[in-house]
C-alpha cells in the first residue's frame, strides 16, 4: 500500500510474555495489519537468561501457568503470578513511548494490567465472545500448548456457555506426532477447533485441520484482524 507523502503510519505495540522480536508469529499479525501499522514489539522476558527465568520465574504450586518463546528458540514454562509485574511495566514503557493501542500476545487471563490511556487489547476478552457466536451450538474443540493448563482454559470458556474439549500440543516443542495424537481426539468429537495460544501458526493449524478434518481457527489470525480494523 503507497503511503501519501508526510504519513504518520500508526503504530501498534505488541508484547509478548516471552522475548521479542515473535518471528514466528510476527508474519502473521503483519499480513492481518496489511501495512496499516508498525509493529513495535517488546517481551516480558527480554534481556533475561534462560537460567534465570528457570530460577526465579517458573511456576510454584499452585500458580497460574504460561508457556512462551525466547529469541533463540527455546521455550520456557512460567508464572503468571511472577510475570505480571514485567508484563505492565513493558505495557508502561510503550505508553510513554507515546504507543496509544497495545496487543497483548497472550490468550491467558492477566487481571489487573492496565495504561492511562493507551487502549490494551487482552484477547482472553476478545476469544471467548467471538468463538461463542462463531461456533453457534456446534461441538468446541480446544487445543492448548500443555496439560496443566487444562482447567483454567476452560474457565475462561465458560462464562460464555461453551464447555470444549481439551487437548494439549505445544506450539514450540510439540512434535507433528504430538499434533496428531490432539487433533486426532476431536475427529467426529469436534465441529470447530481453536488452537487458544499466540504462539501456533500456520503450520500448527494446517496440521490440526488435517488430522481433525475439521475447520481450526488460529488464535493470533483471528485477532490480529480483529486489531486491524483499529489501527
Amino acid at each position: 500500500m503507497k503511503r501519501k507523502q508526510g504519513f504518520k503510519m500508526h503504530k501498534l505495540g505488541m508484547i509478548t510474555i516471552g522475548q521479542a522480536p515473535r518471528s514466528d508469529v510476527t508474519p502473521i499479525v503483519e499480513r492481518a495489519l496489511e501495512g496499516r501499522a508498525e509493529l513495535v514489539q517488546a517481551g516480558a522476558l527480554d534481556g533475561l537468561s534462560l537460567d534465570y527465568i528457570q530460577q526465579h520465574l517458573s511456576p510454584s504450586p499452585g500458580e497460574y501457568v504460561l508457556t512462551s518463546r525466547l529469541t533463540t528458540g527455546e521455550s520456557v514454562v512460567i508464572s503468571r503470578e511472577k510475570i505480571q509485574p514485567l508484563l505492565q511495566d513493558k505495557i508502561t514503557r510503550l505508553e510513554e513511548q507515546g504507543i496509544r493501542t497495545i496487543l497483548l500476545l497472550c490468550t491467558g487471563v492477566f487481571p489487573g494490567l492496565h495504561t492511562r490511556s493507551a487502549f490494551l487489547i487482552e484477547p482472553d476478552h476478545v476469544l471467548p465472545p467471538v468463538l461463542k457466536a462463531m461456533s453457534s451450538g456446534r461441538r468446541l474443540g480446544l487445543i492448548g500448548p500443555l496439560e496443566e493448563q487444562k482447567n483454567n482454559l476452560k474457565l475462561k470458556f465458560s462464562p460464555y456457555g461453551l464447555n470444549p474439549e481439551f487437548a494439549a500440543a505445544s506450539p514450540y516443542s510439540g512434535s507433528e506426532e504430538e499434533f496428531h495424537r490432539a487433533a486426532g481426539q476431536f475427529k467426529n468429537q469436534a465441529d470447530l477447533i481453536v488452537l487458544d495460544c499466540m504462539g501456533y501458526t500456520e503450520t500448527h493449524r494446517e496440521l490440526a485441520a488435517h488430522y481433525s478434518g475439521v475447520p481450526v481457527v488460529l488464535s493470533n489470525a483471528l485477532i490480529g484482524k480483529l486489531v486491524s480494523e483499529m489501527v
